[in-house]
């Protein structure tokens, strides 16, 4: 049963392909539309609401501290954020096969790749460690995260352990 809860949510957690300014806008509106549409879900909805909070934090920070960035760059955090939650429900919550160790040891190694590696530097902590520091949380992830870099530390580490 949770397997197939976990598959629902990975459907509307797919990769896609869309032109460059749309893509925040696409993996934001998926997300929003899951929460929307999933009733009985708790898993896919608090994946999509911490997606959607994210990218909210993401675009208003960029707003703050960024206002001259490009789209592109919104886009690829986005993209990057998408892929991260993909592979935490991947080598996560589908692993049926790992170890409880080796389960916690994953969920250790992308706590630790969100958290040690923030955009902003934001002091708000209350805020940006709101899923973090929540230990009912599914995705306990800091908002403040350069996703592309936390996605290549936890790509890299899973390499070296393979």
């Amino acid at each position: 049963m949770k397997k197939a809860i976990i598959t629902a949510a990975l459907i509307g957690l797919n990769t896609f392909t869309a032109n460059a300014q749309d893509v925040y806008n696409e993996i934001r509106n998926k997300a929003k539309a899951a929460i929307e549409t999933t009733k009985d879900n708790d898993i896919t909805r608090h994946i999509n609401q911490f997606k959607v909070d994210a990218l909210d934090y993401l675009m208003i920070k960029m707003q703050e501290q960024m206002p001259d960035s490009s789209t592109t760059f919104l886009d690829k955090q986005a993209l990057s954020l998408n892929s991260f939650i993909n592979l935490y429900i991947k080598h996560v919550l589908l692993d049926t096969t790992a170890q409880k160790q080796e389960q916690v040891e994953r969920i250790k190694l992308f706590m630790d790749a969100s958290y040690s590696n923030p955009l902003f530097s934001d002091t708000d902590t209350e805020l940006t460690q709101s899923y973090y520091a929540n230990p009912k949380a599914i995705t306990r992830f800091m908002l403040d995260t350069d996703w592309r870099k936390a996605l290549l530390a936890v790509e890299e580490k899973m390499r070296q352990e393979q």
